[in-house]
């Protein structure tokens, strides 16, 4: 059963993951660069992400050994630092699903998703993908994506009124 989303918080993907999961209330974490570095300045403190030594790359790596299965998605073909999270994935011999934001809805992808989280009883779900510069309709995508494969965020219970003494 998911208990947790954890990315790097780069813009794109990761931020978008992250977004969902704190519209839901839903559990966040991962870890980020020394200085919280992000492509558009430090990464707000909203997020509560280990920052780790050794840049955007140990980042990436951090995040597939924490996470019991990592969610991959990138447009037409894989490259970059997604490209670097495909073969973490492979040398941790952590499991990991593709999905090309080209191919299919947010619906579909949600329904492999969950899938893949069942398959995999994976806890903690590491989401990965190309930052907003490199892919400007990434954020919308994955953020509607991560928001279907949560559970609805409990809605706020009110006190029913206590009876009158008979």
């Amino acid at each position: 059963m998911l208990i947790r989303i954890i990315s790097g918080a780069q813009t794109g993907a990761d931020r978008a993951a992250l977004d969902a999961a704190l519209d839901a209330s839903f559990a966040i974490g991962g870890s980020c660069p020394v200085g919280r570095k992000a492509e558009d300045g430090p990464i707000d403190a909203i997020y509560p992400l280990t920052e780790i030594g050794g840049g955007y790359r140990q980042r990436t790596k951090q995040n597939v050994v924490d996470a019991d299965g990592t969610v991959i998605f990138y447009d037409t073909y894989v490259q970059g630092g997604t490209e670097a999270t495909v073969l973490f994935c492979i040398r941790q011999n952590k499991p990991y699903k593709l999905i090309d934001v080209a191919l299919m809805a947010p619906s579909r992808a949600a329904e492999l998703i969950r899938a893949f989280v069942e398959d995999f009883e994976v806890g903690i779900l590491n989401v990965a993908g190309p930052r907003a510069s490199s892919c400007p309709g990434m954020y919308n995508y994955v953020k509607q994506t991560v928001s279907l494969i949560l559970p609805p965020s409990p809605a706020p219970t009110t006190k029913a009124p206590t009876p009158p003494n008979r």
